[in-house]
């Protein structure tokens, strides 16, 4: 059975830099963020990037600047663990909140690997430990809950989840969309397990720090796990989307705490949930257009017309048999379909002829 009580009061708020950067850097991250009542201190020590050549993190000799914020601060500290010595170094340096990033809750061997250093520790260790795991980076419910499964298995019953949305290809909104169906269903499969969301790597911009946090407590996540720096503008890793502390203190006390949603009919949550859907369509809608542009480009190169009738019939009367049968009405669908269309068209158009009359495709 999870630890419910995990957090105690919540939202729980877990703030620092992306990265440790250096001892002075750290410290002085960590003292404002005491000021504005942050009570858990957040700092990447290893930071292994997607191509190599960025800033990869200090490295162990950060541990011991997290040492010196616990025994400044007070605060408990949090840090990132990929393999086992990385999960042993945090041990020996006594860091009270660990998590496992997405890149390896999607690898069950790393995963295990680390289950297996839980495993080994005293009854009396692992029940003083935190352990979180964020979700893999691709959309994969059964991963992130196998991932957690193997943690619990090791013994740690201090256990969350950390939702930070799911890497995708092209152009998005978000940095990582947040596809919120998915921690809502681990919600609904393990009630019991706390869930924090990640504002700062679903976001990747800070102005939308805010509103994603709102948008998570209001669905009643656990906490909030944001990215923090004293000069942004400065910071190694990940500068767009971290805040200064004093600004994230004002988003802190700025959020509203929603009582105990005891209805999913709750009106907010639904209209939260149709919001998430709209952008989602926006998003597909947007990838529509641009397969449609290359069909452009296709049809330009072979000198085809941008209009196929008969194509377009038999599309449109499977789309519409589709939809009624999702209990939607055809005169809806056909109007919906018949805007998408022309829109297509209207993309076509521009690329096959830059003066706009079609000329170079046959129209």
């Amino acid at each position: 059975m999870f630890d419910a009580e995990l957090f105690g009061d919540s939202p729980i708020i877990l703030a620092g830099p992306c990265s440790a950067e250096s001892e002075a850097q750290v410290l002085e991250a960590a003292r404002a963020l005491s000021k504005e009542g942050i009570k858990i201190f957040r700092a990447g020590v290893w930071k292994p990037r997607t191509k190599p050549g960025g800033f990869e993190g200090i490295g162990s000799p950060a541990l011991s600047w997290l040492r010196k914020v616990k025994e400044e601060t007070g605060m408990l500290t949090a840090t990132e663990v990929a393999n086992t010595r990385h999960l042993e170094e945090a041990l020996a340096a006594g860091i009270d909140v660990l998590w496992i990033g997405a890149r390896t809750s999607a690898n069950p061997f790393a995963v295990q690997e680390l289950a297996d250093i839980f495993a080994s520790l005293t009854p009396e260790r692992r029940d003083s430990l935190t352990v979180l795991v964020k979700n893999p980076v691709n959309p994969d419910l059964e991963l992130w809950i196998g991932a957690l499964e193997r943690i619990y298995g090791s013994g740690i019953r201090r256990l969350g989840a950390i939702h930070r949305g799911f890497s995708s290809y092209g152009k998005h909104i978000y940095r990582n969309p947040p596809k919120w169906r998915i921690p809502i269903e681990l919600h609904r499969r393990l009630p019991q397990l706390p869930i924090i969301c990640d504002p700062s790597h679903i976001g990747g911009k800070r102005e939308l720090i805010a509103p994603l946090s709102q948008q998570a407590l209001d669905m009643n996540f656990d906490g909030l796990i944001i990215e923090s720096h004293c000069h942004p503008e400065e910071a190694l890793s990940d500068a767009s989307q971290q805040l200064t502390p004093e600004s994230l203190g004002y988003i802190v006390n700025s959020l509203r705490r929603p009582q105990q949603i005891q209805s999913t009919e709750n009106l907010g949550v639904l209209r939260k949930q149709i919001d998430r859907i709209d952008d989602e369509l926006l998003d597909l809608l947007a990838k529509r257009m641009s397969v449609a542009r290359d069909i452009g480009r296709y049809k330009r190169e072979h000198g085809m017309p941008v209009v196929q009738p008969g194509r377009y019939n038999n599309l449109m009367q499977n789309r519409v048999d589709t939809a009624v049968a999702l209990d939607m009405s055809e005169e809806f669908i056909r109007n919906f379909l018949a805007a998408v269309h022309e829109e297509s068209v209207r993309q076509q158009l521009e690329i096959c002829s830059p003066a706009g009359d079609g000329k170079e495709c046959g129209v």
